[in-house]
C-alpha cells in the first residue's frame, strides 16, 4: 500500500447489476485522490454473515433483512441499493400451485438472512424452507428435490425458459399490501471509518452509479461477464430493474419501505431486534475523473 493512500475494501455480489453500478470504481473511471478502492465479489448470504462477525469490509453489500444484526457496526449508504418497484423475488415451481397450497410446500430459499426470505416469511409464516445456494435453486426444483424455489437475481427472468411457473412475485405482493416498493439489498459502510471517509466513499459510489448510467453500453459490456448466461437484451433488462434512479437515491418512499419492512419483521417475531435505520449524509459534489 502506498503511504498516504487510504484503501477502502468493498465487497458485493458477483451479479450483473452490482457489477454495473461498481463499473466506474472497478475500472478506475472514478478516482478519488488519496483513496484506493479494492473489490471482493462474494455471494450475498456470505456477505450478510461476514458483516455480522468481523466487519472486515469497509463497504459491503447486505440484504436489508441483515441490517438489524449489523446496525451497531454499519450504517447504510443512501445509494447503491436494489429496490423492486412492483417486482421482486419470486416463488416458482414445476406445478401450478395456488397461494394457499404454496404455504404448505417445502421451498428452497437462498439464505435465511436474505430479504427474499424475510418477505416469504411475512407472506407465509409457517412455510417450510431449506437453504440452497441461490444459483442452484432452479436446478434443484427441476430435479424434484423441492416443491418450489424462492429465486433472486437473474433467475427472475430465466425461470420460464426452464419450464417453471411463477406462483407469486413477492414484490407485487408487498406493493399490494403496503403501497411501497420492496427494498431488497443495499450497501452498508463501517461506522468506525468516521463521517468524512463515509461521505467521500459514498460520493464515490454515487458517482460510479451515475457514470455507469451515463455510459450504459460500456458499463453493460463490463457487467455481461457476471450475467450468468443472460443474452445482452435480457441482461440490459435485468440491470435496468435494479440499477436506476432509485439506486442513486432511494427516495422518501424507499426509505420508509426499508423501515416498514424491518418493523414488520420485528413485530412478527422474524427479526429479534428493533431496526434503527440511518444513512450517511451525502455531500453535493462529484469525485470522478473520466
Amino acid at each position: 500500500m502506498v503511504e498516504g493512500i487510504r484503501e477502502i475494501k468493498i465487497a458485493h455480489s458477483p451479479d450483473s447489476d452490482d457489477a454495473f453500478m461498481f463499473y466506474g470504481l472497478a475500472t478506475d473511471k472514478i478516482q478519488v485522490p488519496g483513496y484506493l478502492f479494492s473489490h471482493t465479489l462474494t455471494d450475498i448470504e456470505a456477505l450478510n454473515h461476514r458483516a455480522m462477525t468481523d466487519q472486515f469490509y469497509d463497504v459491503t453489500a447486505i440484504s436489508f433483512h441483515a441490517y438489524p444484526y449489523v446496525q451497531d457496526n454499519y450504517t447504510l449508504m443512501p445509494c447503491g441499493g436494489s429496490v423492486g418497484d412492483g417486482y421482486g423475488p419470486m416463488i416458482v415451481a414445476a406445478n401450478r400451485y395456488t397461494l394457499d397450497e404454496v404455504k404448505k410446500l417445502r421451498i428452497a430459499v437462498p439464505g435465511t438472512l436474505t430479504t427474499a426470505y424475510l418477505t416469504l416469511k411475512l407472506f407465509a409464516p409457517n412455510v417450510e424452507t431449506v437453504t440452497v445456494d441461490f444459483d442452484k435453486i432452479i436446478p434443484a426444483v427441476l430435479a424434484g428435490e423441492f416443491d418450489a424455489g424462492l429465486i433472486i437475481h437473474e433467475g427472475q427472468l430465466t425461470y420460464g425458459r426452464d419450464g417453471l411457473h411463477k406462483i407469486l412475485d413477492l414484490g407485487v405482493w408487498w406493493n399490494e399490501l403496503t403501497g411501497l416498493p420492496l427494498p431488497l439489498g443495499g450497501n452498508a459502510i463501517r461506522r468506525s471509518l468516521g463521517h468524512e471517509v463515509q461521505r467521500v466513499t459514498t460520493n464515490a459510489l454515487r458517482d460510479s452509479i451515475q457514470f455507469a448510467l451515463d455510459h450504459r453500453e460500456a458499463a453493460l459490456e463490463y457487467a455481461m461477464q457476471f450475467a450468468r448466461d443472460l443474452e445482452p437484451t435480457m441482461a440490459n433488462r435485468f440491470v435496468g430493474m435494479y440499477v436506476n434512479e432509485r439506486t442513486l437515491n432511494y427516495g422518501d418512499d424507499g426509505r420508509v419501505a426499508i423501515q416498514k419492512l424491518l418493523d414488520m419483521g420485528y413485530d412478527r417475531g422474524i427479526i429479534p431486534q428493533k431496526a434503527h435505520v440511518d444513512f450517511v449524509d451525502l455531500e453535493d459534489k462529484s469525485n470522478f475523473v473520466a
